[in-house]
């Protein structure tokens, strides 16, 4: 590919980890990569920008936690120091403080899942709600990140699984559900239980330290995205911004050709989407030649969920014991966390107040409410975590409204998922909502389908190298052990039994 009129040509749709993370590696295998951004700069929701008075604000906080291999390796390779170091984090509910986590790798290594349960500590849930999680061990056992298991599980709810395998109500509504709340943006009744027990895994449950995360020390815009870019552009890469897809034109072989923007078209040997799930469902409203296809038809069953992310500037400097935290039972389908910025950020290091950044989601009855009336609302929750929030003045405050942002895993949302090879021979699909068994989620797996979809543009097109994806550290050998037992038990059982009930 050394002439450029003679380079393959792909055009990757969307500028997040995904999309970024195919452009750079096909750009460095030599293609003719042409980046497609709706948005004014490259980065989708997680892209960071100033306000009209030159202070830092992004559509939330983003951690990055220790499985997260592939997103630490890619920050090696661009030989930036955009983190803060391993922290501890706390939950709040509106009678106080109810669960601090330590750092998990700083503590004698336990088997999974006794780490977790041992060095947490619960300020006021009893020993014997902790213990009523036990019998859902099997469910993370049998939940393998294969495609049976997803299927087996897709069709439950979250709730109904806690229920069924025995969790107390109160080890419920005082932990699991917040982790819902946080994790998969939605409560229990609303989540698939399959994604519950994915996320479940990879963020806590695989591995004793899986749950240590470490923050962006900025906006990950500017710490991480800005030289991410830098050195896309520098491997050939070409970026635009401000160019919304409103179509992709197929030919009589069932191959896309180009990629329309307005009145533009751009030429492409391949094509990577890298969008999430209302981004897709747009493009797909507007594309007759998406519309004809059953499987992208399909993607409109999908939904998400809306997020409001706020910023507030206090008068003063306020003690906050831990720099990340978690809150529950504020609002019963809703949950918060807010951030110390004064710890994490460099920005606001020097700062003579305090700098808070409070992120809700599912906050759809939130987002029709004005500015004036969401600050207040805002203080008052975190004066319940924090007394001292209560007599502090706002002087400064930023309000980001995100409907239909993040993936909603509802419960049978796993049958209408796009895998990353589409029924169009040389269109691919990334993202954090695409069907792969990697096992990772969030950032770490928006980052690994971008570069599986990259691998499979370079086996189509034939030319250049894979990318070397990492693998999530692999089960430890008592979970290895029971999953090859329950999977033979299984095997066995259908062999004996007839297959005629639900899964």
């Amino acid at each position: 590919m050394a002439e450029s009129s003679q380079r393959k040509k792909v055009v990757v749709v969307g500028a997040g980890w995904a999309g970024l993370g195919a452009t750079y590696h096909l750009a460095k295998q030599g293609y003719d990569v042409t980046l497609l951004e709706a948005g004014s700069y490259p980065g989708g929701l997680v892209a960071g920008w100033r306000t009209s008075g030159g202070r830092a604000v992004e559509a939330g906080i983003h951690g990055f936690w220790y499985p997260y291999k592939n997103i630490f390796s890619l920050i090696n390779e661009l030989g930036i120091n955009p983190f803060t170091n391993w922290t501890r984090s706390s939950q709040y509910s509106p009678a106080g403080l109810e669960v601090e986590s330590p750092i998990f790798q700083d503590l004698p290594r336990l088997p999974t899942p006794l780490g977790t349960f041992v060095y947490t500590y619960f300020k006021r849930l009893p020993l014997i709600d902790r213990l009523s999680a036990l019998p859902l061990l099997y469910a993370v056992i049998d939940f393998d990140n294969s495609d049976e298991a997803w299927r087996r599980y897709d069709f439950v709810t979250a709730r109904e699984l806690f229920k069924d395998f025995g969790v107390s109500a109160r080890l419920y509504r005082e932990s699991f559900e917040p982790m819902l709340l946080v994790g998969l943006f939605a409560p229990g009744e609303q989540c698939s239980a399959a994604a519950t027990l994915g996320m479940l895994y990879f963020f806590i449950l695989a591995h004793q330290p899986d749950f240590d995360v470490v923050w962006c020390r900025g906006t990950i815009g500017e710490k991480i995205f800005r030289p991410w870019v830098e050195r896309i552009e520098k491997a050939g890469g070409n970026l635009l911004a401000n160019k919304r897809v409103t179509d992709v034109i197929v030919d009589s072989n069932n191959q896309a050709t180009g990629v329309v923007c307005g009145d533009e078209v751009f030429d492409a040997d391949a094509v990577i989407f890298a969008v999430g799930i209302t981004g897709m469902k747009k493009i797909i409203s507007s594309s007759a030649h998406l519309q004809s296809h059953e499987q992208f038809r399909n993607v409109t069953n999908l939904g998400a969920i809306d997020v409001l992310a706020t910023r507030l500037w206090f008068d003063r400097k306020i003690n906050i014991p831990r720099p990340s935290n978690a809150c529950f039972g504020f609002d019963e389908t809703t949950g918060w966390t807010f951030f110390d910025l004064n710890a994490l950020h460099d920005e606001y290091k020097n700062e003579p107040g305090t700098v808070v950044e409070v992120d809700f989601y599912h906050a759809n009855q939130f987002i029709p409410l004005e500015n004036k009336e969401i600050v207040p609302i805002v203080q008052r929750y975190l004066a319940h975590c924090i007394p001292q929030f209560q007599t502090a003045k706002v002087i400064d405050s930023s309000v980001i409204r995100l409907p239909q942002a993040v993936t909603h895993f509802t419960p049978g949302s796993y049958r209408y998922m796009l895998p990353a090879r589409t029924c169009l021979k040389n269109v691919f699909m990334s993202g954090d909502w695409i069907i792969n068994r990697h096992g990772s989620w969030s950032q770490e797996k928006a980052y690994v389908t971008g570069l599986e979809a990259a691998n499979l543009a370079i086996s189509y097109l034939g030319e250049g190298n894979l990318a070397n994806i990492l693998p999530v550290e692999a089960d430890e050998p008592h979970i290895q052990l029971a999953r090859t037992v329950n999977r033979a038990a299984r095997y066995v059982g259908k062999s004996i039994l007839p297959d005629f009930w639900l899964p």
